[in-house]
């Protein structure tokens, strides 16, 4: 049995006055940005972040995107609203028993309210408020290796042109593939320990959403085999030979090389393929450039020069010491045999 619109209405209005005042709600098709200034008996109030244009919406309109979207069998589709009615859409997935999907561009009715469900979880809110700009420069920099790495890869991609990568000098190739290596190595870390942490956090049977993207949880099947005695007693009884499970084992064979005078390719089959990888990393040019960074904000008059000196003041002291490889030395790599 349906709920009465009236019960949703009244939690809706809970839910927006449960807001700090600087929450900011963001549309999923236009990602505008707005605030809710008023809460009334029947209709709600929002201001245009940008603009500062201000707008009622009414709870018919409410009640009628409640029931256009629990007739939907997939849920409701967003791009069905008039440009200026996508703000209903966000407003009402406040409400615990709305779930606005921003990969989907859907909003869909649960069954029963998720009342475990938080505001700070809602990927259209965001609870800090005023600009970009202003956010930006009260931000703290990020302790974190591969920030450094960061910002000096992105001067460099500023300095060339990355749509004609054949025109580029090679001593600049050489530069930017060690860039990429090291905030790769670095970028990995980090989202490994991203990903330990989102793993606690989301379920089997609903993704997770962000104004970015969408993650959700997998799991991955690996097998190996057990030892050799237990795998043949397993078969032992199904009338399967011994000598169809048993097969040359490529330890052995290496053992059995290093003391008969054969040719590898006798018993292998050899490829080779060849790949850039990094060599040594000069840590001290590295240093040298950011502090080259460094000297030109410090002349410049630009509002944001202050906040960039202070980020790179501690960038130059976080540039760690990277493993480095003797140029020259080769790798075999030896696949298994079938």
């Amino acid at each position: 049995m349906a709920i009465p619109f009236g019960a949703t209405w009244g939690t809706l209005i809970e839910r927006c006055e449960e807001l700090p005042a600087d929450a900011t709600l963001i549309t999923s098709l236009a990602s505008k940005r707005f605030q809710i200034t008023d809460v009334q008996d029947q209709r709600i109030i929002i201001e245009d972040v940008d603009s500062g244009d201000s707008q009622p919406l009414q709870r018919e309109q409410f009640a009628a995107l409640a029931e256009h979207t629990r007739e939907a069998v997939d849920g409701y589709e967003l791009e069905r609203l008039p440009p200026k009615a996508e703000p209903y859409a966000a407003v009402l997935a406040l409400h615990p028993r709305y779930v606005l999907d921003e990969r989907e561009n859907t909003l869909t009715e649960l069954d029963e309210a998720d009342e475990s469900a938080v505001l700070d979880d809602s990927p259209h809110l965001s609870m800090a408020a005023g600009s970009d700009d202003e956010q930006d420069s009260g931000r703290e920099e990020p302790e974190i290796d591969v920030y450094s790495d960061m910002l000096l890869l992105i001067d460099a991609l500023e300095r060339e042109d990355m749509s004609a990568l054949e025109s580029v000098e090679t001593p600049v190739l050489v530069n930017l593939y060690t860039l990429l290596s090291d905030v790769q190595r670095n970028a990995n870390d980090l989202r490994q320990d991203v990903t330990d942490v989102l793993l606690e956090r989301v379920g089997h049977d609903r993704p997770l959403h962000g104004q970015y993207g969408s993650i959700q949880r997998t799991t991955r099947r690996n097998r190996s085999l057990k030892d050799d005695e237990a795998v043949l007693d397993a078969f032992a009884e199904t009338g399967i030979d011994r000598e169809q499970l048993l097969g040359v084992d490529r330890s052995k064979v290496e053992e059995a090389l290093d003391v008969v005078p054969m040719p590898e390719s006798a018993v292998y089959d050899v490829s080779e393929s060849e790949y850039v990888r990094k060599a040594e990393v000069d840590e001290e040019r590295k240093e040298t450039r950011l502090q080259g960074l460094k000297d030109r904000l410090a002349v410049s008059d630009d509002p944001e020069a202050e906040v960039l000196r202070q980020e790179v003041d501690r960038l130059e002291q976080e540039i760690e010491d990277l493993t480095e490889f003797a140029p020259g030395s080769t790798f075999d790599v030896q696949a298994e045999g079938g």
